[in-house]
């Protein structure tokens, strides 16, 4: 039976990656509360699970997840153990990729559906996964209205110098740009800064480091992006987990000669072999990194790779910006990796970074030292609750 329900309607929020699902499920107020989450993760592999959180206490179970279908309809089958459907007011999904004329969150309809299915090719590590889960849940929930939330919205302000691309004027005159991506975490985190730090905080240079398994930096001036690291695609900027960040284009024209690569075949290798996974050879994972690159030099490559490239990336927005005022580390690697943190920040007391080692082990909110010109932060991220904000409009309708 469904658990009892909040008075006010209950609020979705779906977030689709390339081998997991997060959810999550949030009592509509001002803010949205936040009653439970989970994901599904490792789908594909023997060893799929879903974990749920509730009230702080977690639960971890195996489950079967061959495929990202199944892992939805686990999600769903979940959701109606515990949810009754006449208290959902509305459903979020987190879209990556909404190419350049979906600028805003939009209501999911059947000219929007058709709209994605036309862009697949632009994101095909994340857009079919994502049309898939709106399938799932439109034909579960049929009368509920479901949200498109676009992580590119949040860059489309940047400036025309940094949206451009060298590549022919056709291209650009079609929309081929900088894009960027994130960009549902980025406003999490400067809504965050403006809360902990206070609104002149937010309204300062600041440098934004979503670092995961997917990484990408964006530089921030009075509460709007002047640039960021990823591009037309989710696969350029910083080196990633499976991804290899910035690349020359000559050495994918080398390989698709010398491999016999074709466009898919091209495809699978940026998205799912280069990356820490291609350095190392063994693991994308950071933690994983971490512990064997004492003993095992490709490990300890692909660590310190990660840390300079995005140490060079600090560097250039810091430029862009003219200076900085905050850094905020975020996601996966950023928010739980203190080995990491301090290998970026390393040497970086030329651009007035400097900070302290034990902060930086206990993960405090600030981890600068207190004689740093940059304010160093490590902020949480809550994608799923920039969803269920964006949400709470259409249900007030």
């Amino acid at each position: 039976m469904p658990n009892p329900q909040p008075a006010s309607p209950v609020i979705l929020t779906i977030n689709g990656g390339s081998s997991s699902i997060k959810f999550a499920v949030f009592e509509s107020a001002t803010p949205p509360k936040r009653l439970f989450s989970g994901q599904v993760e490792r789908i594909g592999t023997p060893g799929a699970r879903l974990i749920t959180t509730r009230d702080g206490a977690p639960d971890t179970r195996p489950i079967e997840a061959a495929t990202f279908s199944a892992a939805a309809q686990c999600v769903l089958g979940y959701l109606r153990e515990r949810v009754d459907p006449s208290a959902i007011g509305g459903i979020g999904h987190r879209i990556v990729n909404g190419g350049v004329h979906l600028l805003e969150h939009k209501l999911l309809t059947e000219d929007l559906i058709a709209e994605l299915r036309r862009l697949q090719p632009l994101d095909l590590s994340h857009l079919p996964r994502e049309i898939a889960l709106i399938d799932a849940f439109r034909t579960a929930f049929p009368t509920v209205p479901q949200l498109a939330c676009f992580d590119t919205a949040f860059h489309r302000d940047l400036p025309h110098v940094a949206q451009l691309l060298a590549i022919p004027r056709k291209y650009l005159d079609a929309g081929v740009r900088r894009l960027g991506f994130h960009g549902l975490s980025y406003t999490y985190l400067m809504s965050r800064l403006a809360a902990v730090a206070g609104p002149e905080a937010a309204d300062d240079r600041i440098i934004l480091a979503h670092l995961g398994s997917g990484a990408s930096m964006a530089a921030v001036y009075r509460g709007k992006p002047v640039d960021t690291t990823m591009s037309f695609t989710p696969t350029a900027g910083l080196v990633m987990g499976t991804r290899p960040g910035d690349i020359d284009p000559g050495l994918m024209v080398y390989l698709m000669k010398e491999e016999k690569l074709s466009a898919d075949g091209l495809d699978k290798f940026i998205s799912e072999q280069c990356g820490l996974l291609g350095v190392s050879g063994t693991t994308s994972d950071m933690r994983d990194l971490v512990n064997r690159r004492a003993t095992d030099p490709r490990a300890a490559d692909a660590f310190a790779l990660f840390c300079y490239q995005a140490k060079k990336f600090i560097g250039a927005l810091f430029t862009v910006l003219g200076g900085l005022d905050t850094l905020v580390f975020s996601g996966g690697i950023g928010e739980n990796s203190a080995e990491a943190r301090a290998g970026i920040c390393e040497g970086l007391d030329c651009l007035g970074i400097e900070i302290d080692p034990q902060l930086n082990a206990a993960a405090t909110s600030i981890i600068s030292r207190k004689q740093s010109r940059v304010t160093v932060r490590v902020i949480p991220t809550d994608e799923e609750f920039t969803i269920a904000e964006a949400v709470w409009p259409f249900i007030q309708r």
